[in-house]
């Protein structure tokens, strides 16, 4: 098996050593010529993963085409805005037998698609080829070979059951889900509930108002995926609630700090560039407000962020309107 992985950002390279420590013959793209030498001749990515020696198997190089060549699965790790125009690029050089996976979390700001619907959009490969691998996965600490655990959502059962072998290593272990609407949901709302999260940090709450929002997050979420076809279970697995406890309580957690930047006075520009990689979150925070409204969904974490990233809030402002929703029983759906 030959499993191409495009590209050599943090998560992407992560996800390529895991396969290399598999034993699976992987090639990971990158546009940069300087991080694909430092991979194929130094171990290691200088840029998104420094100080971490990478298994001496993995390839790297800049040219999509050979690393696509007679690949029987091409994972995409890339930020989701640019999913659509990248793959309009890269269809013609993706195989017939070729399974697609996605690694990434967000939803498409333009058209309110989950990831793998872009992908079947773009390419032409049916929902069967396409699949979704989303939970707890901070990549620093798996690049590291400290213990986590995924899940794969596809259809086809073979499909992923394939896939799970193939990134099975004694730190890291694949579950296997059909629902891969749940899953993409997971993996994008908890970006957004991160950021409020670190927007409460920032601003000095205390443990009480994260455990507030990861909570009530996660009904959020469970209540999107009710009217959109997740099975409810998916939220309280690995892809579910394993994945939001991961992002909104890690300071490796990108839209954490986002989050937590925006709390301490910064702008959006500035928490951007203070950031440094992209937090998903906030551009995806508007699309999944889109899905609710469209689909008649009380998301009020959710609109209180996209409030802040728009500048229509305040951050004290954001605290407030949260603490004075009028009181309702705690239940599933409320």
């Amino acid at each position: 098996m030959k499993i191409a992985v495009l590209s050599a950002g943090s998560w992407g390279t992560a996800f390529a050593a895991v396969l290399a420590d598999a034993g699976t013959d992987v090639m990971l793209h990158g546009r940069r010529p300087e991080i694909v030498d430092a991979i194929n001749t130094r171990h290691e990515n200088p840029v998104y993963l420094p100080g971490i020696i990478l298994p001496t198997p993995l390839r790297a190089t800049t040219n999509v085409a050979q690393a696509l060549a007679g690949a029987d699965f091409l994972v995409v790790s890339i930020p989701a805005q640019s999913l659509r125009d990248n793959l309009t690029q890269w269809a013609p050089l993706i195989e017939p037998q070729t399974v697609v996976v996605s690694l990434m979390k967000g939803i498409e700001t333009s058209t309110g698609l989950r990831m793998s619907e872009v992908i079947t959009h773009v390419t032409g490969v049916p929902e069967e080829r396409v699949a979704v691998l989303s939970g707890p996965n901070l990549a620093r600490e798996i690049a590291a070979r400290q213990p986590a655990a995924s899940v794969i959502a596809c259809r086809d059962e073979t499909t992923s059951k394939t896939l799970q072998e193939a990134c099975l290593t004694p730190y890291f272990r694949p579950y296997t889900n059909r629902d891969v609407v749940g899953c993409e949901l997971g993996g994008a709302v908890k970006n957004v509930i991160a950021l409020a999260v670190g927007l409460a940090a920032g601003m000095g709450l205390g443990d009480n108002a994260r455990a507030l929002l990861i909570t009530r997050g996660l009904a959020e979420t469970a209540r999107l995926g009710a009217v959109l076809g997740a099975d409810p279970l998916t939220f309280s697995g690995l892809a579910g609630v394993g994945d939001l406890i991961a992002t909104c309580t890690s300071p490796l957690s990108r839209n954490r700090t986002f989050g937590e930047h925006l709390g301490q006075g910064m702008t959006v520009a500035e928490a951007t560039t203070a950031t440094s990689q992209t937090a998903e979150g906030v551009k995806s925070s508007m699309s999944i407000l889109h899905l609710a409204h469209r689909h008649g969904v009380e998301m009020p974490i959710t609109e209180v962020v996209v409030a802040v990233i728009r500048g229509t809030i305040t951050v004290a402002e954001a605290a407030a309107m949260l603490m004075t929703r009028t009181p309702k029983p705690e239940r599933y759906g409320a």
